[in-house]
């Protein structure tokens, strides 16, 4: 039987640049035709970028945020609309056509992660603090805030909004939460240190979650099971990311690779080689084609602000 993860190595990356320091986060729109990236230089940036790897990439800068943009997300159901999370305590509604802000929230302290609820009508909002703001993105109000006695890295609802889960620094625990009640479900004892990342397979089978022992664990989400482990990084797992079909996982840390496994086999596939500890990978949402950005230097030992894209052939030319 032919492997067809062997058409990856006729694929290679391309550099993006516009931000002036390290890109922090990289989100796909809904229709997989802009890429917004968040960075350290208090930006973010929308980019309308053709998956078959044609014609000028066009960008767009989101300006008023006055630290880091630590994450953004898209709309699930609009194509031009993101939201950014920054260390300057607000969270931003930004119109991708325009570039314009058409909402905003000021909360408690610093935020540095941000989800949209599935069908598009809840933001979830995390700080360092460890509280965790929902915000109706009608009103742009907060409808719920709570306050964890435990460490919160990273917060996903699962495709259907039922279920909210938080990846924590407590003994390598996975919260599963009741949505909206946010009544504890499961504590899962999923790793033996720290979690630090989480991604929902889109065809809804699966959820993953990286570890700081740097393993991802698998797990069958209606039977809440760890079904298998991707062993393959070294490093403390930052960021992991299903592909469109749910065939592929990507997982980076500051090994000098991201690693594409199969999730059925758990074999890996394909090594991206990179120069740095990665922040943020994503896949897109109809096509193989995967964002990744991380801690790059240029040669002076200045912050790089570029994100890379992997998935075009070989032997296009920009």
């Amino acid at each position: 039987m032919e492997d067809k993860s062997l058409s990856f190595k006729n694929l290679s990356s391309r550099e993006y640049q516009g931000h002036k320091k390290k890109v922090h986060s990289v989100a796909w729109n809904c229709l997989g035709t802009k890429l917004a990236s968040g960075s350290v230089d208090h930006t973010a940036r929308v980019w309308n970028i053709d998956p078959h790897g044609h014609g000028k990439v066009k960008d767009i800068e989101l300006k008023g945020h006055t630290d880091s943009v630590d994450q953004l997300c898209w709309d699930p159901k609009h194509p031009d609309l993101v939201a950014t999370a920054a260390g300057d305590k607000t969270v931003r509604l930004w119109d991708a056509r325009s570039g314009k802000c058409s909402q905003h929230a000021e909360l408690s302290g610093e935020n540095i992660n941000i989800t949209y609820k599935p069908d598009g009508t809840h933001i979830a909002v995390g700080n360092k603090e460890d509280e965790l703001t929902i915000l109706d993105v009608r009103k742009f109000k907060p409808i719920h805030r709570r306050k964890f006695n435990y460490e919160v890295n990273e917060i996903a609802w699962n495709t259907t909004g039922e279920l909210f889960f938080l990846t924590t620094g407590n003994a390598g625990t996975v919260e599963v939460l009741a949505y909206p009640s946010l009544k504890v479900l499961h504590t899962l004892v999923a790793h033996t240190a720290g979690c630090y990342c989480i991604a929902i397979d889109p065809i809804g089978r699966y959820f993953a979650v990286g570890s700081a022992d740097s393993l991802v664990s698998l797990w069958d989400i209606s039977e809440m099971l760890c079904v298998r482990t991707f062993t393959k990084l070294e490093w403390p797992v930052r960021t992991i990311s299903f592909n469109h079909t749910g065939e592929y996982i990507a997982s980076a840390s500051e090994d000098p690779f991201i690693d594409i496994s199969n999730v059925q086999t758990g074999r890996s596939v394909h090594q991206i080689p990179c120069k740095a500890a990665m922040n943020s990978v994503e896949w897109n949402p109809k096509y193989n084609l995967l964002a990744y950005a991380g801690d790059d230097k240029n040669k002076y030992q200045a912050d790089e602000g570029v994100f890379r894209i992997f998935g075009f052939e070989n032997n296009q030319h920009s």
